[in-house]
Protein backbone atom coordinates (compact mmCIF):
# COMPACT_ATOMS: atom_id res chain seq x y z
CA UNK A 1 0.00 0.00 0.00
CA UNK A 2 1.50 3.47 -0.83
CA UNK A 3 2.30 5.90 1.66
CA UNK A 4 1.45 8.89 0.87
CA UNK A 5 2.76 12.61 2.09
CA UNK A 6 0.69 14.29 4.79
CA UNK A 7 -1.66 17.12 3.85
CA UNK A 8 0.08 20.59 4.07
CA UNK A 9 3.56 19.25 4.51
CA UNK A 10 5.94 18.78 0.68
CA UNK A 11 8.78 16.32 0.83
CA UNK A 12 12.60 17.72 0.52
CA UNK A 13 15.10 16.21 -2.19
CA UNK A 14 17.25 13.78 0.01
CA UNK A 15 20.50 15.87 -0.17
CA UNK A 16 18.55 18.45 1.11
CA UNK A 17 17.36 16.79 3.87
CA UNK A 18 20.49 15.42 4.95
CA UNK A 19 22.38 18.81 4.40
CA UNK A 20 19.86 20.47 7.59
CA UNK A 21 19.78 17.84 9.48
CA UNK A 22 23.66 16.95 9.22
CA UNK A 23 25.56 20.30 9.91
CA UNK A 24 24.58 22.81 12.54
CA UNK A 25 23.23 26.11 11.53
CA UNK A 26 25.70 28.99 11.13
CA UNK A 27 28.70 26.91 9.39
CA UNK A 28 29.93 28.17 6.26
CA UNK A 29 30.46 26.05 3.31
CA UNK A 30 34.06 25.28 4.07
CA UNK A 31 33.22 24.09 7.87
CA UNK A 32 29.92 21.94 6.26
CA UNK A 33 32.44 20.70 3.82
CA UNK A 34 35.02 19.74 7.00
CA UNK A 35 32.35 18.27 9.41
CA UNK A 36 31.25 16.04 6.50
CA UNK A 37 34.79 14.75 5.40
CA UNK A 38 35.46 14.39 9.48
CA UNK A 39 32.13 12.12 9.58
CA UNK A 40 32.93 10.01 6.67
CA UNK A 41 36.44 9.88 8.00
CA UNK A 42 35.55 8.63 11.30
CA UNK A 43 32.89 5.96 9.28
CA UNK A 44 36.07 4.41 7.75
CA UNK A 45 37.83 3.96 10.96
CA UNK A 46 35.15 2.50 12.66
CA UNK A 47 34.81 0.13 9.60
CA UNK A 48 38.70 -0.52 9.54
CA UNK A 49 38.84 -1.30 13.44
CA UNK A 50 36.15 -3.78 12.87
CA UNK A 51 37.85 -5.39 10.64
CA UNK A 52 41.45 -5.58 12.15
CA UNK A 53 39.44 -7.08 14.94
CA UNK A 54 37.97 -9.83 13.15
CA UNK A 55 40.84 -10.49 11.45
CA UNK A 56 43.33 -10.69 14.54
CA UNK A 57 40.61 -13.10 16.22
CA UNK A 58 40.62 -15.42 12.98
CA UNK A 59 44.51 -15.12 13.35
CA UNK A 60 44.62 -16.33 17.26
CA UNK A 61 42.15 -19.09 16.70
CA UNK A 62 44.19 -20.35 13.12
CA UNK A 63 47.32 -20.02 15.97
CA UNK A 64 45.18 -22.13 18.28
CA UNK A 65 44.17 -25.05 16.29
CA UNK A 66 48.00 -24.85 14.59
CA UNK A 67 49.38 -25.35 18.05
CA UNK A 68 47.04 -28.46 19.15
CA UNK A 69 47.86 -30.08 15.75
CA UNK A 70 51.51 -30.11 17.24
CA UNK A 71 52.95 -27.38 15.35
CA UNK A 72 55.48 -25.96 17.77
CA UNK A 73 57.04 -23.45 15.27
CA UNK A 74 54.06 -21.24 16.35
CA UNK A 75 54.96 -20.94 19.78
CA UNK A 76 57.89 -18.71 19.43
CA UNK A 77 59.57 -16.96 16.41
CA UNK A 78 63.15 -17.45 16.11
CA UNK A 79 65.09 -13.86 17.10
CA UNK A 80 66.07 -11.85 14.27
CA UNK A 81 69.50 -12.11 12.29
CA UNK A 82 71.73 -10.80 9.77
CA UNK A 83 73.69 -12.40 7.13
CA UNK A 84 76.46 -14.29 9.78
CA UNK A 85 73.68 -16.02 11.85
CA UNK A 86 74.36 -13.01 14.79
CA UNK A 87 71.46 -11.50 16.65
CA UNK A 88 71.46 -8.27 15.82
CA UNK A 89 71.61 -5.85 19.07
CA UNK A 90 73.14 -3.18 20.20
CA UNK A 91 74.48 -3.46 23.45
CA UNK A 92 72.91 -0.18 25.35
CA UNK A 93 70.46 0.06 27.77
CA UNK A 94 67.37 2.33 26.91
CA UNK A 95 65.63 3.72 30.62
CA UNK A 96 61.91 5.71 29.96
CA UNK A 97 61.79 7.69 33.27
CA UNK A 98 57.96 7.33 34.43
CA UNK A 99 58.40 10.06 37.72
CA UNK A 100 55.83 12.76 36.22
CA UNK A 101 52.96 11.02 37.14
CA UNK A 102 51.65 14.25 39.10
CA UNK A 103 52.66 16.24 36.50
CA UNK A 104 50.12 15.52 33.47
CA UNK A 105 46.26 15.13 32.85
CA UNK A 106 44.58 11.87 32.39
CA UNK A 107 44.28 12.58 28.57
CA UNK A 108 47.55 13.16 28.76
CA UNK A 109 48.46 9.98 30.85
CA UNK A 110 46.39 8.13 28.08
CA UNK A 111 48.87 9.77 25.41
CA UNK A 112 52.16 8.65 27.29
CA UNK A 113 51.16 4.80 27.50
CA UNK A 114 50.43 4.98 24.29
CA UNK A 115 53.55 6.18 23.52
CA UNK A 116 55.55 3.59 26.04
CA UNK A 117 53.52 0.82 23.74
CA UNK A 118 55.30 2.35 20.21
CA UNK A 119 58.64 2.62 21.93
CA UNK A 120 58.27 -1.32 22.76
CA UNK A 121 57.41 -2.04 19.75
CA UNK A 122 59.89 0.18 17.55
CA UNK A 123 62.42 -1.74 19.54
CA UNK A 124 61.14 -4.96 18.86
CA UNK A 125 61.25 -4.27 15.37
CA UNK A 126 64.04 -2.69 14.99
CA UNK A 127 67.38 -3.57 12.74
CA UNK A 128 69.33 -3.57 15.79
CA UNK A 129 67.53 -3.12 18.89
CA UNK A 130 68.60 -2.11 22.28
CA UNK A 131 69.62 -5.01 24.53
CA UNK A 132 67.65 -3.33 27.35
CA UNK A 133 64.71 -1.74 27.79
CA UNK A 134 63.74 -0.37 31.31
CA UNK A 135 60.93 1.68 32.70
CA UNK A 136 61.52 3.30 36.02
CA UNK A 137 59.37 4.99 38.63
CA UNK A 138 56.12 3.10 37.70
CA UNK A 139 53.41 4.39 39.71
CA UNK A 140 49.89 6.34 39.97
CA UNK A 141 47.73 6.55 37.45
CA UNK A 142 50.27 5.64 34.41
CA UNK A 143 50.82 2.41 36.34
CA UNK A 144 46.78 1.95 36.97
CA UNK A 145 46.25 2.60 33.27
CA UNK A 146 48.70 0.15 31.98
CA UNK A 147 47.55 -2.80 34.54
CA UNK A 148 43.93 -2.09 32.94
CA UNK A 149 44.74 -2.62 29.27
CA UNK A 150 44.88 -6.66 28.37
CA UNK A 151 45.22 -7.72 32.10
CA UNK A 152 48.52 -5.63 32.78
CA UNK A 153 49.59 -7.10 29.48
CA UNK A 154 52.78 -4.66 29.69
CA UNK A 155 54.06 -7.16 32.07
CA UNK A 156 54.83 -9.71 29.39
CA UNK A 157 56.77 -7.63 27.11
CA UNK A 158 59.65 -9.43 26.05
CA UNK A 159 63.28 -8.07 26.82
CA UNK A 160 61.95 -4.83 29.40
CA UNK A 161 62.10 -4.45 32.89
CA UNK A 162 59.59 -2.33 35.16
CA UNK A 163 60.70 -0.41 38.45
CA UNK A 164 58.77 1.07 41.05
CA UNK A 165 61.84 2.69 41.95
CA UNK A 166 63.97 5.64 39.55
CA UNK A 167 66.81 4.98 37.79
CA UNK A 168 69.24 6.01 40.40
CA UNK A 169 68.28 2.19 41.40
CA UNK A 170 71.22 1.51 38.64
CA UNK A 171 74.53 2.42 41.59
CA UNK A 172 72.14 2.32 44.85
CA UNK A 173 71.33 -1.64 44.27
CA UNK A 174 75.30 -1.74 44.62
CA UNK A 175 75.24 -0.96 47.90
CA UNK A 176 76.11 -4.28 50.20
CA UNK A 177 75.80 -5.03 53.74
CA UNK A 178 79.08 -4.37 55.66
CA UNK A 179 78.11 -5.16 59.10
CA UNK A 180 80.09 -7.98 59.24
CA UNK A 181 83.06 -6.53 58.01
CA UNK A 182 86.05 -5.23 60.04
CA UNK A 183 86.97 -1.39 59.50
CA UNK A 184 89.80 -1.80 57.45
CA UNK A 185 87.63 -3.88 55.10
CA UNK A 186 84.56 -1.47 54.92
CA UNK A 187 86.79 1.23 53.79
CA UNK A 188 88.58 -0.55 51.34
CA UNK A 189 85.33 -1.72 49.84
CA UNK A 190 83.60 1.30 50.27
CA UNK A 191 86.25 2.87 48.05
CA UNK A 192 86.07 0.31 45.33
CA UNK A 193 82.09 0.61 45.87
CA UNK A 194 82.39 4.20 44.70
CA UNK A 195 84.75 3.86 41.90
CA UNK A 196 81.74 1.27 40.83
CA UNK A 197 78.63 3.60 40.96
CA UNK A 198 81.06 6.71 39.62
CA UNK A 199 81.35 4.72 36.59
CA UNK A 200 77.94 3.40 36.35
CA UNK A 201 76.79 7.47 36.66
CA UNK A 202 79.35 8.38 34.10
CA UNK A 203 78.02 6.20 31.26
CA UNK A 204 74.89 7.51 31.88
CA UNK A 205 73.30 10.17 30.07
CA UNK A 206 69.72 11.86 30.09
CA UNK A 207 68.37 12.75 26.90
CA UNK A 208 66.40 16.73 27.28
CA UNK A 209 66.32 19.42 25.07
CA UNK A 210 67.21 22.07 27.63
CA UNK A 211 70.58 21.26 27.66
CA UNK A 212 73.46 22.81 26.34
CA UNK A 213 75.48 19.67 25.15
CA UNK A 214 74.85 17.69 22.38
CA UNK A 215 74.72 14.01 21.64
CA UNK A 216 76.92 13.38 18.82
CA UNK A 217 77.10 9.48 19.08
CA UNK A 218 75.45 6.59 20.89
CA UNK A 219 77.99 4.10 22.66
CA UNK A 220 77.34 0.82 23.79
CA UNK A 221 77.39 -0.06 27.24
CA UNK A 222 75.48 3.62 27.95
CA UNK A 223 72.27 4.12 29.03
CA UNK A 224 70.39 6.70 27.41
CA UNK A 225 67.23 7.59 29.75
CA UNK A 226 64.31 9.67 28.22
CA UNK A 227 61.67 11.28 29.90
CA UNK A 228 58.68 9.46 30.21
CA UNK A 229 56.22 12.81 29.74
CA UNK A 230 53.46 14.10 27.72
CA UNK A 231 53.43 17.94 29.22
CA UNK A 232 53.44 20.09 25.62
CA UNK A 233 56.53 21.39 27.26
CA UNK A 234 54.90 23.54 29.72
CA UNK A 235 57.50 22.89 32.60
CA UNK A 236 60.93 23.90 31.45
CA UNK A 237 64.18 22.17 32.50
CA UNK A 238 62.08 19.52 34.38
CA UNK A 239 64.47 16.72 32.92
CA UNK A 240 67.53 19.41 32.85
CA UNK A 241 67.13 19.63 36.78
CA UNK A 242 66.55 15.83 37.56
CA UNK A 243 69.82 15.00 35.79
CA UNK A 244 71.67 17.85 37.60
CA UNK A 245 70.28 16.30 41.08
CA UNK A 246 71.40 12.53 40.12
CA UNK A 247 74.86 13.83 39.39
CA UNK A 248 74.65 12.53 35.81
CA UNK A 249 75.36 13.54 32.15
CA UNK A 250 73.04 15.14 30.11
CA UNK A 251 72.49 16.03 26.69
CA UNK A 252 70.08 17.35 23.61
CA UNK A 253 69.43 15.59 20.23
CA UNK A 254 71.52 17.60 17.69
CA UNK A 255 68.89 18.55 15.91
CA UNK A 256 69.58 22.25 14.93
CA UNK A 257 73.05 21.07 13.55
CA UNK A 258 71.51 18.96 10.51
CA UNK A 259 68.09 19.95 10.07
CA UNK A 260 65.97 22.98 10.85
CA UNK A 261 62.34 22.90 12.35
CA UNK A 262 59.31 25.06 11.58
CA UNK A 263 57.87 24.19 14.73
CA UNK A 264 58.93 24.00 18.56
CA UNK A 265 61.53 20.67 19.31
CA UNK A 266 58.83 19.06 21.18
CA UNK A 267 59.55 15.18 20.47
CA UNK A 268 57.24 12.41 21.64
CA UNK A 269 58.72 9.70 24.26
CA UNK A 270 58.52 6.88 21.12
CA UNK A 271 59.94 9.23 18.25
CA UNK A 272 63.08 10.37 20.43
CA UNK A 273 63.50 6.32 21.06
CA UNK A 274 63.26 5.81 17.38
CA UNK A 275 65.47 8.47 16.17
CA UNK A 276 68.13 6.41 18.02
CA UNK A 277 67.49 3.03 16.49
CA UNK A 278 67.83 4.69 13.18
CA UNK A 279 71.12 6.47 14.46
CA UNK A 280 71.90 3.19 15.58
CA UNK A 281 71.14 1.58 12.16
CA UNK A 282 72.51 4.44 10.12
CA UNK A 283 74.75 6.07 11.81
CA UNK A 284 73.45 9.43 10.85
CA UNK A 285 71.67 11.88 12.91
CA UNK A 286 70.33 13.40 9.67
CA UNK A 287 68.69 10.76 8.21
CA UNK A 288 67.57 9.68 11.20
CA UNK A 289 65.91 13.04 11.82
CA UNK A 290 64.15 12.74 8.57
CA UNK A 291 63.10 9.63 8.84
CA UNK A 292 61.52 9.74 12.02
CA UNK A 293 60.64 13.54 12.60
CA UNK A 294 56.56 14.33 11.40
CA UNK A 295 57.60 16.41 7.73
CA UNK A 296 55.12 19.09 8.40
CA UNK A 297 57.76 20.00 11.21
CA UNK A 298 60.69 20.25 8.79
CA UNK A 299 61.41 24.35 7.56
CA UNK A 300 61.21 24.63 3.74
CA UNK A 301 61.17 20.93 3.67
CA UNK A 302 63.60 21.03 1.17
CA UNK A 303 63.77 17.05 0.24
CA UNK A 304 59.92 17.55 -1.48
CA UNK A 305 58.24 15.09 1.13
CA UNK A 306 55.19 17.47 1.37
CA UNK A 307 54.38 20.75 0.11
CA UNK A 308 52.18 23.96 1.24
CA UNK A 309 53.61 26.62 3.84
CA UNK A 310 56.97 25.85 5.26
CA UNK A 311 55.37 26.70 9.18
CA UNK A 312 52.64 24.75 10.82
CA UNK A 313 49.95 26.64 12.69
CA UNK A 314 48.72 25.78 15.89
CA UNK A 315 45.63 24.10 14.13
CA UNK A 316 47.91 21.66 13.32
CA UNK A 317 49.19 20.73 16.85
CA UNK A 318 45.78 20.63 18.51
CA UNK A 319 45.06 18.16 15.71
CA UNK A 320 48.22 16.11 16.71
CA UNK A 321 47.43 16.15 19.65
CA UNK A 322 43.57 15.06 19.11
CA UNK A 323 44.28 11.95 17.26
CA UNK A 324 47.03 10.63 19.67
CA UNK A 325 44.28 11.06 22.32
CA UNK A 326 41.75 9.64 19.78
CA UNK A 327 43.85 6.85 19.42
CA UNK A 328 45.16 6.40 22.87
CA UNK A 329 42.76 3.38 23.34
CA UNK A 330 43.21 1.54 20.27
CA UNK A 331 47.08 1.79 20.38
CA UNK A 332 47.85 0.29 24.00
CA UNK A 333 44.74 -2.37 22.94
CA UNK A 334 46.65 -3.70 20.01
CA UNK A 335 49.97 -2.97 20.56
CA UNK A 336 50.47 -4.24 24.11
CA UNK A 337 49.52 -7.29 22.84
CA UNK A 338 52.35 -8.12 20.49
CA UNK A 339 54.53 -9.37 23.42
CA UNK A 340 52.26 -12.34 24.06
CA UNK A 341 52.16 -13.44 20.82
CA UNK A 342 56.13 -12.83 19.12
CA UNK A 343 59.29 -13.71 20.86
CA UNK A 344 62.79 -12.61 20.00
Amino acid sequence: MATLPIAGTASKPEGEHESETSHPQGLSKNAQKRAAKAARLHELKLERRAREKEAKKRKRRERAEAIANGDSSLVQKRPRTNVTGEVKVFNARAVIDLGFDELMSDKEINSLTSQLAYTYSANRRAAHSFSSLLFTSLDGRTRERLDAINEAGYRRWSRTEWWEEGYDRLWTDLEPSLSDRSSAKKINLQHDLQSVVDGIRSTAVYLTADSEEELLELKEGETYIIGGICDHNRYKNLCLDKAINSRIRHARLPIGRYIALATRKVLTVNQVFEILLKWVDTRNWEEAFWAVIPKRKFQGRDRGEGGGDDCADEDDENADQAREHDHSDDVNAEIIKVGDAEGW
